[in-house]
């Protein structure tokens, strides 16, 4: 059975090193559904979140192997951490923007700019409700779409 994860791993911010994690993924054939990399406040380390499936055996395995690289320093998943995940999404100045921002408000979004071609619409929120969110809004006809990775958080230190 295939279950997604996320992982979040803090690494020591040097040259090549998302390049080692994702070839990690890529010669063992796993799939990286989402991936966030942003350095750590006053310090040389950086955190790369990745959100990726497959099934217990699979995940154990990306686990260790994140482990044995060099400069990893520490590998968190799910259990440990609250994420969440940002969604921009543009619409015709034709569309319903009442509705829209009703649908929004919904999922801790917000009107972010009306200029005089389009509204821009922001959400923050879990991975599962942008999806949802997502789906709420395909009778406007969304113009463009962008989502963010997930972004994650330890919950325990």
């Amino acid at each position: 059975m295939e279950i997604r994860r996320t992982i979040a791993v803090t690494v020591l911010n040097e040259h090549g090193v998302l390049s080692r994690i994702s070839g990690l993924f890529s010669g063992r054939g796993y799939n990286i559904e989402s991936l966030t990399v942003a350095p750590i406040l006053d310090s040389n380390l950086s955190r790369i979140t990745i959100a990726t499936k497959g099934d217990n055996k699979v995940l154990e395995q990306i686990i260790k192997q994140l482990h044995k690289l060099i400069p990893v320093l520490k590998v968190l998943e799910n259990e440990q951490m609250i994420e969440q995940e940002s969604l921009l999404v543009k619409f015709g100045l034709e569309s319903n923007l009442s509705e829209i921002s009703a649908i929004f408000g919904a999922f801790n979004g917000r009107l972010l700019e009306v200029n005089d071609k389009c509204a821009i619409f922001v959400a923050c929120d879990t991975h599962t409700r942008i999806n949802t969110l997502l789906n709420a809004l395909k009778t406007h006809k969304p113009k463009d779409i962008t989502r963010s990775g997930i972004l994650a958080i330890e919950t325990n230190n």
